[in-house]
């Protein structure tokens, strides 16, 4: 689903904040994987950036590392990117996955070394590279001004992304608010929301992994605020699947407020 989830009210925010996180990955409760993401929101720019690798187990099937990157301006105090790259490298190959934005529409977008034409591949259109999110931007939830952070309507929300090769809709609903707490870091409330994961274009539809996302009813995503700004980021992922429990849990979720630049007077 390559991380991303999703979306943004009209309020405008001055707000500013920065988010330094860890993150474990497990699969019926053994570490397989860590990553690590970095958020830093200004006033007028942001930037997104995150790495991360297969370990234990699974590394010894795969072995495979990736990283990602997304940039862009703040609009009207919600992060609108103007471009995305995405690298996956594995024991058999490395590939990179760049894209640039404007306003919600994909401008251009590459995969190098370019892969083979599949015939059985739903094309994907113009049509469909616009009212987009990169998958990093994706991520982020966005509180409008007048909500609680913690409020039920915060998940009622849908999202189409691109990722550079696919092209799907994320819709959330609400499930709860718990309390969660990193080892290091955040310890507060979570806003728990149900993920659905709805194919569009760019996808293979006998793919059995396609078929199984698309069918699950129990993924789920927990969200923590980032300090000083009013959006929320994914704390903790559960997908279930035939081996069990795989999740995507934080570790470390070390975030700040920024004060805001205060115009000088004479």
């Amino acid at each position: 689903m390559a991380g991303a989830f999703l979306l943004f009210g009209p309020e405008a925010s001055r707000a500013q904040g920065r988010l330094e996180a860890q993150y474990e990955a497990t699969l019926a409760g053994i570490p397989v994987g860590k990553g690590s993401w970095t958020v830093d929101i200004g006033e007028e720019a942001f930037s997104a950036s995150a790495q991360g690798g297969t370990a234990g187990l699974l590394k010894a099937f795969s072995g495979g590392s990736g990283s990602g990157a997304s940039q862009g301006r703040i609009v009207n105090g919600i992060p609108v990117a103007t471009s995305y790259s995405a690298t996956t490298t594995t024991a058999k190959k490395s590939e990179t996955i760049r894209m640039v934005l404007a306003g919600g529409t994909i401008k251009d977008s590459a995969i190098e070394p370019e892969p083979p034409v599949d015939a059985d591949r739903i094309p994907v259109t113009d049509a469909h590279k616009k009212g987009v999110f990169d998958p990093m931007t994706g991520s982020l939830l966005r509180v409008p001004g007048n909500a609680e952070l913690m409020s039920p309507d915060v998940c009622r929300t849908s999202a189409g992304v691109f990722d550079g090769r696919m092209r799907y809709d994320l819709k959330l609903d609400f499930k709860r608010v718990e309390m969660v707490k990193a080892e290091r870091g955040y310890h507060g409330p979570a806003l728990v929301c149900a993920v659905y994961f709805v194919p569009i274009a760019g996808y293979i539809p006998d793919r059995p992994v396609i078929k199984y996302l698309a069918a699950q009813r129990n993924i789920e995503i927990a969200f923590a605020p980032i300090a000083g700004t009013r959006l929320l980021v994914p704390f903790r992922m559960t997908i279930p699947t035939p081996l069990g429990q795989a999740m995507l849990e934080a570790t470390s979720f070390v975030t700040t407020a920024a004060p805001p630049r205060v115009a000088k007077t004479q």
